[in-house]
């Protein structure tokens, strides 16, 4: 059966978690991707991750987790030779994407016009802190500085997430854009560039704070009681009871246990609720302190509230709801289990089929498939050009 992205060749010039990322949900929908490292240098994801034999192995967990479905081959673009082969490559290309500094490519040869005129229709896609313009332009960066440098740390409470959120969704905006770009290029058949910014990213995650922050008025009260977590007889409760009518309903559900307060019933609009945030948020502390936030959700959930028990991430991974869910594949034996697409189709949809490649593992089958001949590929390797 034929994935959406079937027949489309992907050259994959990215390294860490961002850019790998991208061309992971590409090749999850049937994307052929060939992930292309230097000799001696490979991707240091590889290198990360909780079993130091695999990291030895250049197999670690960060680099599994979205290495699935592709290829791999090395290639050394300081040299022409490697340059050469690239060009070759990008011939045979739908897309090429890259996470190198801006203007690193291009001082190579392999700036955009130059790859153009080898390819007019490929869609190239550049992915990097700051874009391609502007004085941060060659600014070096990794997920944790764009948290800092946007504003989502102090967002966060003054400290960092502990997880690479803007990688992840800087990966997702990249493919999304890819695929426009294969759309709009299916009806007009020209190629397209790409810019895609991680400080860009991560300020469009917090989209409505930005506009807030840039349209200053007279603020009302802030406080929202039906939004937020609450300390319980037995764990943590985050409450999202957002809506009058969701709020409606929490207070029911909670008269029924004998905590009635129906003036906090009464708000019919988002700015009532407001005005009445701290009173209620006083009531809610004391009454959801009385049972466990197991019991709590329990109930909740029966009268249609959106309330969840703060759980770890391992609890998390055990509830029956993943076996339900397409979300894992098993790995290949002695590899993790890994993650594969945030959501399904009803055919021909996203699937792993075979595990992040080993260092280079499909140079010379590669290359063969370019043209060039046992004596080709071994002069190259002798030269550093391939390992």
């Amino acid at each position: 059966m034929s994935r959406p992205f079937s027949g489309v060749r992907v050259l994959d010039l990215t390294h860490v978690l961002a850019g790998p990322f991208a061309t992971y949900q590409l090749a999850l929908l049937g994307a052929e991707v060939i992930k292309i490292e230097a000799p001696g240098r490979p991707d240091i994801a590889r290198t990360r991750g909780p079993d130091e034999g695999l990291n030895e192995r250049l197999r670690g967990v960060n680099y599994q987790a979205q290495g699935g479905n592709k290829r791999a081959m090395t290639l050394d673009l300081r040299t022409e030779a490697g340059r050469e082969v690239l060009r070759r490559l990008v011939a045979t290309a739908d897309v090429l994407v890259e996470n190198y500094r801006a203007g690193a490519l291009a001082g190579l040869g392999l700036g955009p016009e130059e790859l153009s005129a080898v390819n007019p229709s490929l869609v190239h896609c550049s992915m990097t802190g700051f874009g391609q313009r502007g004085p941060r332009a060659r600014v070096n960066a990794y997920d944790n500085v764009i948290q800092a440098a946007s504003g989502v740390i102090p967002r966060s409470g003054g400290r960092k997430p502990g997880v690479a959120f803007v990688d992840y969704a800087s990966g997702y905006n990249a493919a999304f854009a890819i695929s426009a770009a294969l759309f709009a290029r299916a009806r007009d058949g020209r190629g397209q560039r790409i810019d895609c910014a991680m400080f860009d990213t991560a300020l469009m995650l917090m989209a409505p704070s930005v506009a807030a922050e840039l349209h200053p008025v007279t603020r009302g009260p802030a406080v929202e009681a039906g939004l937020g977590s609450y300390a319980t007889a037995g764990g943590e409760l985050m409450l999202g009871a957002m809506t009058p009518d969701q709020n409606r309903r929490l207070w029911r559900a909670l008269a029924l246990e004998g905590h009635d307060h129906p003036r906090f019933a009464e708000p019919t609009t988002s700015s009532g609720l407001r005005a009445l945030g701290e009173e209620m948020r006083r009531v809610l502390r004391e009454v959801f302190a009385t049972r466990a936030a197991a019991e709590w959700e329990e109930l909740l959930h029966g009268h249609g509230v959106p309330a969840e028990r703060v759980r770890t991430l391992a609890e998390a991974l055990t509830e029956e709801q993943l076996a339900h869910r397409s979300f894992l594949a098993a790995g290949a034996p002695g590899d993790p289990a890994v993650p594969v697409a945030a959501f399904s189709f009803a055919h021909d949809g996203p699937r792993w089929d075979s595990p992040a490649p080993a260092f280079g593992e499909h140079t010379d089958e590669i290359l063969g498939e370019l043209g060039l001949s046992t004596a080709d590929i071994d002069g190259l390797r002798g030269a550093g050009v391939i390992a």
